[in-house]
């Protein structure tokens, strides 16, 4: 089969722009859900089968090293079929895993959990890399990091409310030993994956080309994509920045519930999980603050500027005592927000006709989160939990190198800059104030055609 014929954001009308955003959109809850629920069932499967922190995180390993191995084939997937097909396959892998929960939950197997949730990631990695392709390359690269954000921020609203579920069904009464309201919950999940699937087929979804993207950039004089894939550097730096930051992301999730407990302030488990929602919420409000911010800070500037306070609010829940621990943990919750969707949009930034693949390879580094937590466990079960957040800490500095890196690289390329700007916009303006070949001006002749074309329409 061809590979289907694309446009870019800029061709869709107003209709068509604001209908696939939403819809596309939508699926960033799918994901959040599931992220949200993971966290929570890593703590209760350690009251439930016996295990310790170190062996619960085989929860973590199976769900995010899905996206280290499933990835590279959403992308040849989506370079074949695109990305409306893509977002089917991920959507019925997603569904398939949670219904196994169902006999994993009946027979109490946490193996079986275990290879559920691989499914589910592979589903999941397919529709991040359509979901966040997509969108942020659905309309100006200016405003790509803000785009992304404000849809990565129905995903926070969705990972709150798995843990509110949570704390309510799962560590209250009998259902704090048992997994019966376990596989309640995924039936549903299972449900809303067919739903979404059902609403996609139905529903038009204009197709995106890397072809398309490349001749936007070519007209514009943008030429960095006709460079082999493997010389895009900043994406190939993204995918290291990426895989530490979620790693350090969901070394923090994993242990959090477990943090606070531990914390000497009068807390059990069903509290620190409501809690742990709280910080979830916290997280999310971060991410539409930072949809504003971005809108007018550049966002390699923005990234190293949270890079530093994550850094710094780690060391907090590190070594800080009490309740001043616990609001560090918010702290770091607030800072991760935007960290995620602007390492993709700035690994996927003028790529062009790579653009599928690299989005394969930023979101590979989802992957991530199978390493980090299993080293975070290991230190919480032989030292202390608070101890184990040094962990996250590194993950954060190897982040903060990317954004320095990315800002110098753009201070030397076109100045240091504070503000967002529109590179394809600028380059096309520079080429219309540059001299035609006839010896005019290129932005004289073009204004010249417009008013033309205008005074043509009016006499009409």
């Amino acid at each position: 089969m061809a590979p289907p014929v694309g446009v870019t954001g800029s061709d869709l009308t107003r209709k068509q722009w604001v209908y696939a955003f939403a819809l596309v959109t939508s699926l960033f809850f799918t994901w959040g859900f599931a992220y949200g629920l993971l966290d929570v069932l890593n703590s209760h499967f350690q009251t439930v089968f016996g295990i310790d922190k170190t062996q619960s995180t085989l929860l973590q390993l199976a769900y995010f090293g899905a996206y280290l191995v499933f990835s590279p084939f959403a992308s040849l997937f989506m370079e074949r079929y695109g990305y409306k097909r893509g977002i089917h396959l991920g959507l019925s892998l997603y569904s398939l895993g949670a219904i196994f929960f169902w006999p994993s939950a009946k027979f109490a197997k946490y193996g079986g959990f275990v290879g559920c949730t691989f499914v589910i990631g592979c589903g999941l990695s397919c529709l991040e890399v359509a979901a966040n392709s997509y969108i942020s390359i659905l309309g100006s690269p200016k405003y790509a990091a803000a785009r992304l954000n404000f849809s990565q921020g129905f995903q926070g609203v969705a990972s709150f409310a798995g843990p509110m579920i949570a704390s309510r069904w799962f560590f209250l009464g009998k259902n704090a030993t048992t997994l019966d309201t376990v596989q309640w919950v995924y039936l549903a999940v299972a449900g809303l994956g067919a739903v979404l699937n059902i609403l996609f087929y139905f529903c038009p979804l204009p197709e995106i080309t890397g072809d398309a993207l490349a001749q936007e950039m070519h007209e514009a004089g943008i030429l960095a994509d006709e460079q082999p894939f493997l010389k895009q550097y900043h994406c190939l730096f993204g995918l290291v920045a990426q895989t530490a930051y979620v790693g350090a992301q969901v070394a923090v999730a994993a242990l959090a519930v477990n943090y606070i407990t531990e914390q000497g302030i009068g807390i059990d488990k069903s509290q620190a999980s409501q809690l742990f929602s709280y910080c979830q919420i916290t997280f999310t409000v971060g991410r539409f603050v930072g949809v504003v911010l971005l809108n007018w800070v550049d966002p390699a500037l923005m990234l190293t500027i949270y890079s530093i306070a994550c850094m710094t609010f780690a060391l907090g829940v590190t070594y800080g005592p009490g309740k001043a621990g616990v609001g560090c943990l918010f702290s770091l919750f607030f800072f991760e927000s935007i960290c995620y969707p602007v390492i993709f949009t700035l690994g996927t930034k003028n790529l062009g006709r790579h653009t599928k693949r690299g989005s394969a390879l930023i979101v590979m580094g989802v992957g991530g989160g199978a390493w980090w937590p299993p080293m975070a466990g290991a230190i919480a079960d032989h030292i202390s939990t608070a101890q184990s957040y040094v962990i996250p800490f590194s993950g954060y500095t190897i982040m903060g190198m990317y954004a320095v890196g990315m800002v110098i690289s753009q201070a030397r390329t076109g100045g240091f800059r504070f503000r967002t700007v529109d590179e394809i916009a600028e380059k096309r303006a520079e080429l219309d104030h540059s001299p035609s070949p006839a010896g005019g001006n290129r932005e004289s002749d073009s204004v010249t055609d417009k008013k033309g074309t205008q005074e043509f329409v009016e006499v009409v």
